[in-house]
């Protein structure tokens, strides 16, 4: 499998987006987070090649600046292909439901899930998760609603939490005015 690598400016710093042939997104993490990135897709993509410049999709590059710049809904769209056992694979999926602005804690998506003991399994799996952002892990906080631990730093967590909130509650603002 042949991967392609490209870097992109973000208000919360440069992000890697890994595409594979077909343009499906493989992985997206902060250039801080390189290595981990890279131990991930070893792991779900095994011996890929990885060429760095190669431009990912124009479609993923424009959800992710529309996401930054207020768009949460377009990351939707964005095509994506994990590896993953189907119980990662599941978690992931059901990442991608949590509405913009809304979090959950590990054990509201176990119950979800109807694994209601498995809490800590989703939690295991919402860590090994490859496509940070699109697949948003960054919605699920603890049980006491406290921010628990996010790849890409506590900070960003809170950033992307703060910047969908906004823009929710700004949209519900415009909605009730009109």
């Amino acid at each position: 499998m042949r991967l392609r690598l490209d870097r992109l400016a973000s208000p919360i710093g440069t992000i890697l987006l890994v595409t594979d042939e077909d343009g499906a997104l493989r992985a997206l993490d902060f250039e801080d987070c390189e290595p981990r990135m890279l131990k991930l897709l070893r792991c779900y993509c095994g011996a890929a090649e990885l060429a760095e410049g190669g431009a990912a999709p124009t479609s993923a590059r424009r959800a992710l600046d529309a996401y930054f710049a207020g768009d949460l809904d377009g990351l939707a769209s964005v095509r994506i292909a994990t590896g993953g056992s189907p119980f990662q694979r599941e978690v992931w999926t059901a990442l991608r439901a949590i509405p913009a602005g809304a979090t959950t804690s590990y054990g509201q998506l176990a119950a979800k899930l109807r694994r209601p003991t498995a809490s800590r399994a989703v939690g295991l799996a919402n860590g090994a998760n490859p496509i940070a952002i699109v697949v948003p892990c960054h919605r699920v906080i603890g049980a006491d609603g406290a921010l628990t631990g996010y790849g890409g730093g506590l900070a960003r967590k809170r950033w992307l939490l703060d910047h969908e909130r906004q823009v929710a509650f700004a949209t519900d603002e415009r909605r009730n005015s009109v």
